[in-house]
């Protein structure tokens, strides 16, 4: 039987919201997330930074277009074991500057997905995609990098019947 993981990161804190700065508990991705753990059988890793961005948003921004032009790895609080037992991986993030966050790319480096099939889900107040599923396949060679699903962050909260739609698309529901 096919095992899905669903690996993703997400932000708290202070997060933009259609114009205006608002603060959060959980961050947009991991709210999407959330939902789809109640439609499916998966495992799932939260992606997290051994050094997080700053809680204000505007210098975490600064902070993450400094380490994407570095082309920065941020270390991480940790990693699974291992992604062998898997077939699916359901990748969640923000957009990050047009592409996904540099620590996803660390976790991405650590493991090899020759074989896998990698569904993109970005959250983003307007930007959408971006380069995200080109850099996905660049990071993954050999991986089958599906079309990715794009969820307006402020709409997270109501982003059920889009997120069942993809999976449903993609052979998981």
């Amino acid at each position: 039987m096919a095992k899905t993981l669903i690996a993703f990161f997400s932000r708290a804190d202070e997060n933009y919201f259609a114009g205006a700065m608002r603060y959060v508990k959980v961050g947009n991705t991991e709210i999407v997330v959330n939902g789809m753990k109640e439609l499916l059988d998966a495992d799932s890793f939260k992606i997290e930074m051994k050094d997080p961005y700053s809680p204000v948003y505007m210098t975490c921004i600064e902070e993450a277009k400094k380490d994407l032009r570095a082309k920065a790895r941020p270390e991480l609080v940790s990693l699974p074991e291992g992604i062998d037992g898997y077939d699916t991986v359901i990748l969640g993030y923000p957009n990050y500057w047009g592409t996904i966050p540099m620590a996803v790319f660390t976790f991405l480096e650590a493991f090899d997905f020759n074989g896998k099939t990698i569904l993109p889900l970005c959250t983003n107040e307007g930007s959408g995609m971006g380069g995200s599923e080109r850099d996905i396949k660049k990071a993954c060679p050999g991986a089958i990098v599906k079309k990715g699903l794009s969820i307006i962050g402020s709409n997270a909260a109501n982003a059920g019947a889009a997120v069942k739609t993809w999976l449903a698309d993609n052979g998981l529901m």
